[in-house]
């Protein structure tokens, strides 16, 4: 009877640990639950023409899934996988996150990052508030795509047109400073001159409209 009476003290005495460390794992359980599978940071991007190009931009698959990022890229259509990566010029980047991440984008997340020869830095992330280099909206233009399109935007999938032409996208992406870039070349060189232009005609437009 003392020794049944003794293990009964024991295990009271055990109990309130064994409820913290019960406690402890399930926070820990929800914590990881909350956290995103996939973390970005400024070491995720890299030079845009080391990505498989299809058609007239860039992808990628940061969780390794490059061959399902790359299928539905070259349909042309489709929902691609988590971890997909898009991009059109060197600054601006789309990333999908996993199902439900924010379903307010279809879990893509967008990106306008600053790149040198050192590399990369993400100056701007999130999902419907980032804007590009022309103070423009990027959820706002991809949202505008049909939903067979998985907000990816080309001239046929519904979103508004660009005031860029191709030339001058392919500029930009043979210029990516963290790239091994061959010397600029005078199509090139007149391509991003028009560019430039086309940046002050927008600035100029946006101080219009504030005043």
């Amino acid at each position: 009877m003392a020794k049944i009476s003794h293990l009964l003290v024991s295990i009271s005495r055990m109990l309130p640990v064994m409820m913290f460390l019960l406690a402890a794992t399930d926070a820990q359980a929800v914590d990881n639950a909350s956290e995103p599978k996939l973390k970005v940071d400024n070491h995720s991007f890299k030079c845009i023409t080391e990505m498989t190009p299809v058609r007239h931009f860039y992808v990628d698959n940061l969780l390794g899934n490059l061959e399902g990022t790359v299928a539905v890229a070259k349909a042309g259509r489709g929902e691609y996988p988590e971890g997909s990566v898009v991009q059109l010029i060197p600054n601006e980047v789309m990333i999908k996150h996993e199902k439900g991440f924010n379903p307010a984008t279809r879990d893509w997340e967008f990106f306008y990052i600053d790149v040198d020869e050192h590399g990369s830095k993400i100056f701007r992330r999130g999902f419907t508030e980032v804007n590009n280099r022309f103070g423009q909206n990027c959820f706002a233009c991809h949202a505008q795509a049909r939903a067979e399109f998985d907000l990816i935007c080309e001239q046929d999938h519904g979103c508004a047109p660009i005031p860029v032409t191709r030339a001058m996208i392919r500029a930009l992406q043979k210029t990516d400073p963290r790239c091994k870039n061959q010397p600029v070349s005078t199509e090139d060189a007149q391509a991003l001159k028009d560019l430039g232009e086309v940046f002050k005609a927008l600035k100029a437009g946006q101080e219009t409209d504030k005043r």
